[in-house]
């Protein structure tokens, strides 16, 4: 990343006024969009969100048609166009035919997409914002961090200085007074305003009616008051009927702000009287700038299923760290990298795109269903298409993709690494390697890895096998995680295979946009994995699972390799993650823990591939409780504990702070114990709380579950 992107993120992350606002509201949201959606199938009614917005992107300009037509036939002028530079030279066009001098503006994005304020006034026509949040950030000379709530990073200290300077008046930060200020001063705005400029959040095609909503009333007046109104809509916002609208409604407010509904929700169907009797001149611009090409895109199309409802934001853990001026440019976080990428151009999301962790929360709560770290993943696969890897980065995946090679250097690691360790862990790194012990202890590579321990395990010989996919920590970090495996499905009647010439899973390739190394490792691995006859390919690290189960599939089908997907069909069919194989097993008699037990408070952290992607959450805690544990939840224990893969060595400033915030939580449970199931979150947790002191124990919940198994 550029030097100037990193300083950002080292800014961002080091304000302590944006990290304790963003985090305080992101803790709230969470809290309050459980409340706000109590009573009702969330599933059931993103499935219709997704539906119905899925058949307008695939009909976009059927239904343009079909707006402009009836937009028109009630008073509308409609006004359609592919290019940001036209929609500002029509509106320009429509004010110096008619004499404006002031326009005022609710909340649009569209006019902050095509930079619509500063064209404006630089054609000497007075622009005021006048949604609350708005003309704070035009005050502040900013772009919006947030899509919903455009002043969010602010405190109210840093607004109460900017209006102190707007009115001339030391003003104290008082909120209910700052408020007043704001509404003293923005009155006369819309009286005096010759033209009024709004967005629109949906546009019905069947009646050619824009539908608003906000929680403040300004969009009404900016409609109603000037006798000109000009609405830009983002041909995306199209529906197709009425009745779309309330569908709609129902999870906009709810997702965005955790409010049951806005105070207004407005429906423009054509133009209204003004006072003196005459009708306001309506102009509705459809704009596509690129959208119908996202449209013809199978891969992007479900983007324009967003409704702007920005929860994605509100439950990103690296937004709240950093915030939408560092994580995005106009539209921000997970969606914003997205449409950055097509509203400007690829290369624009070449920075902001590599801050997605990948951790799924975004998709967990998209009320349009779009899965937004897959789309992220794609930009990151078109990127290295366009402009290759980094040197660095090529070199390394050569060496990955030799299996012999690979593992030579690891367990030539094991020996390089003796001067560094202690304890089990790498706590210090020399010179450029310094970073990655910044925060967090490594795991030392083991004397002995797993797959070498395996020829030693005695195991009885079994009807039903399983193969055995370690995935690189457990092979060469933790082998004992593999030997608690090994002695639990022995113990369940299960004899297990570890076949050798299985190796990395491919999952730091892919994240990285190297889809053909990662297809590479996939090839790799379908084949020794198939080859022997197996009811179970069993794993006990998600992302692995996760690769074996779904993106061998996905890798092949977006490099059009169709030759490998029916054998990595075959794959999946077997995968099966650790826990889901134990409970079963548990369930049906075939394997037994011992009871009666009281084995203390533990907690749990949920890893992000195996809760999200997986919907795997409930059989660990089971198990544990079987097995005598009392679980102790810790404060959001499926957020992300910053490993991300590969990510904590490159973005350590993020990957740093969203550890400590876990850590903390997992403290202030009082557990003596922490268990999960992935590999990776052990690594990351465990040595983090080896550098930060304290003796929480961190264990795999395979290692926990060996322990307690009934003779």
């Amino acid at each position: 990343m550029e030097t100037e992107f990193k300083e950002s993120i080292n800014k961002a992350v080091n304000n302590a006024n944006l990290t304790g606002a963003l985090g305080k509201f992101s803790e709230a949201y969470k809290v309050n969009r459980a409340k706000a959606y109590e009573g009702i199938d969330f599933e059931e009614l993103r499935g219709r969100i997704a539906e119905l917005k899925s058949y307008a992107a695939g009909h976009l300009e059927q239904l343009s048609e079909e707006f402009a037509k009836n937009a028109e036939a009630r008073g509308a002028k409609v006004y359609r166009t592919s290019e940001p530079a036209q929609v500002r030279e029509y509106i320009l066009k429509v004010a110096r035919e008619n004499g404006v001098k002031t326009v005022v503006k609710s909340k649009s994005m569209a006019t902050e997409e095509i930079h619509l304020n500063q064209y404006l006034e630089e054609a000497g026509i007075k622009v005021g914002e006048t949604d609350l949040g708005e003309w704070i950030i035009q005050l502040a000379g900013q772009t919006p961090s947030h899509m919903v709530m455009p002043a969010i990073h602010m405190t109210k200290e840093e607004v109460s200085d900017l209006f102190s300077k707007e009115v001339n008046e030391r003003l104290s930060s008082d909120i209910p007074r700052l408020v007043k200020v704001a509404r003293e001063q923005l009155r006369p705005a819309f009286l005096e305003a010759d033209m009024g400029i709004s967005g629109g959040n949906i546009a019905v095609a069947e009646t050619g009616s824009i539908v608003l909503m906000t929680n403040e009333g300004n969009a009404r007046l900016v409609t109603s008051l000037p006798k000109i109104h000009i609405a830009l809509v983002g041909i995306e916002k199209l529906v197709a009927k009425y009745s779309d609208v309330a569908t709609i409604l129902k999870a906009l407010p709810r997702s965005a702000t955790a409010q049951l509904l806005t105070s207004y929700v407005s429906i423009i169907s054509g133009p209204s009287p003004n006072t003196d009797g005459s009708l306001k001149d309506l102009h509705i611009i459809l704009m596509d700038n690129r959208r119908s090409e996202m449209a013809a895109d199978p891969k992007f199309k479900q983007a324009l299923q967003c409704i702007r409802c920005a929860s994605c934001l509100n439950v990103c853990p690296v937004f709240r760290l950093v915030g939408g001026h560092v994580f995005g440019k106009i539209y921000t976080g997970g969606i914003g990298t997205i449409l950055t990428a097509w509203f400007d151009e690829l290369k624009k999301s070449d920075e902001i795109q590599g801050l997605c962790i990948q951790c799924g929360a975004c998709k967990d709560v998209c009320p349009a269903k779009i899965d937004i770290p897959e789309l992220i993943m794609e930009i990151r696969r078109r990127l290295v298409k366009d402009q290759g890897l980094p040197m660095i980065q090529k070199a390394i995946y050569a060496v990955v993709n030799n299996r012999k090679l690979f593992h030579g250097m690891l367990r030539a690691a094991s020996l390089a690494g003796k001067p560094f360790t202690s304890g089990g862990f790498v706590r210090h790194l020399p010179l450029f390697l310094a970073d990655l012990t910044d925060g967090r202890s490594l795991p030392a590579i083991a004397a002995e890895p797993f797959r070498d321990r395996f020829k030693k395990i005695k195991q009885p010989k079994c009807r039903e096998k399983a193969a055995f996919y370690a995935g690189c920590l457990i092979d060469f970090a933790y082998p004992e995680m593999g030997e608690s495996l090994v002695k639990i499905l022995n113990k369940a009647g299960i004899e297990v295979i570890f076949p050798e010439d299985q190796t990395c899973c491919g999952a730091p390739a892919r994240y990285n946009g190297a889809y053909e190394v990662a297809a590479g490792n996939a090839v790799d691995n379908i084949k020794a994995l198939l080859a022997e006859d197996v009811r179970y390919v069993v794993s006990a690290c998600p992302t692995c699972t996760v690769a074996l189960d779904h993106e061998f599939i996905s890798t092949f089908e977006s490099l059009g390799q169709t030759e490998w997907i029916p054998q990595a069909k075959e794959l999946a069919a077997k995968t099966i993650d650790f826990s889901t194989l134990v409970k079963k097993l548990v369930d049906e008699g075939r394997l037994t823990l011992k009871e009666g037990q009281q084995l203390g408070t533990i907690t749990y952290h949920d890893s992000c591939h195996l809760k999200r992607t997986l919907k795997v959450s409930e059989q660990p805690r089971e198990l544990l409780g079987k097995a005598g544990y009392q679980i102790k939840e810790m404060f959001e224990c499926d957020t992300c504990c910053g490993m991300g893969g590969s990510y904590s060595m490159k973005l350590p400033e993020i990957s740093g702070p969203i550890l400590q915030r876990k850590l903390r939580n997992i403290r202030e449970t009082g557990a003596a114990t922490v268990a999960m199931d992935c590999p990776g979150c052990v690594m990351q947790i465990r040595g983090g709380f080896d550098q930060s002191g304290g003796d929480v124990k961190v264990r795999h919940t395979v290692e926990l579950l060996a322990e307690q198994l009934k003779d």
